[in-house]
């Protein structure tokens, strides 16, 4: 029960967020946070007030509530780990509701896998409906662009260069598959003439979507 409460206080700093992304400067009133949760009035009165007494917002009785220091830090964090899932379901051949996905993805991201995504998704700055994905934690930037220094998806490796796979996300039956070529993490792969193969001239007939998936360090 602690986790889903814990899940449900990160919604609501999340939504938080939303609304100071509109308006920074104005306060959120509880009415409009509970039709943007789809709660009672009187539950999100009492989620606020949860969170102010962990820090996370200052509340004004009856004009409403604002974010602080730390509960903008928490809602920006959430709000990126959303929009990431959003951009992550939106390359895979996936047929269901994304927002609602994205909402229980995010949970599960941790700080290790909001680092692979980020790079496994090229650094992105938007979402699928073109909003702006908050930037990483500052410790969690510094990560990023050290290991994001050379490294970029395969579909995108210009012709006539080559790197070393770093990273492969991809079904069981298509790592089985590549595996069975002898590319795995380590293999070095070029692009010549718009085609890829390996260090030992194999070519690789793979499809866009494919290359999107793994990760080559130039």
């Amino acid at each position: 029960m602690s986790g889903h409460f814990q899940e449900f206080e990160d919604e609501y700093l999340e939504t938080m967020y939303a609304f100071y992304e509109n308006d920074p400067k104005s306060l959120v009133r509880t009415g409009d946070l509970a039709s943007a949760m789809k709660v009672s009035p009187a539950s999100a009165t009492e989620m606020v007030q949860r969170l102010a007494s962990k820090g996370f917002v200052d509340y004004i009785p009856y004009k409403g509530a604002s974010l602080t220091v730390s509960g903008l830090a928490m809602g920006q964090q959430m709000k990126r780990r959303h929009r990431l899932a959003e951009v992550l379901l939106d390359k895979l051949p996936f047929f269901g509701n994304v927002h609602e996905t994205a909402c229980r993805l995010e949970h599960a991201i941790d700080d290790d896998l909001e680092v692979a995504l980020t790079l496994l998704l090229d650094q992105p700055n938007i979402d699928p409906s073109g909003k702006q994905i908050p930037p990483a934690r500052e410790e969690l930037a510094s990560k990023i662009n050290q290991l994001a220094s050379g490294m970029r998806p395969m579909s995108a490796l210009p012709d006539n260069s080559e790197g070393d796979i770093r990273m492969m996300v991809l079904s069981e039956s298509a790592l089985t598959s590549l595996n069975n070529l002898g590319v795995k993490i380590g293999t070095r792969v070029k692009k010549q003439n718009g085609r890829w193969q390996t260090s030992d001239g194999t070519y690789l007939e793979l499809s866009e979507s494919i290359a999107e998936k793994i990760l080559i360090r130039c």
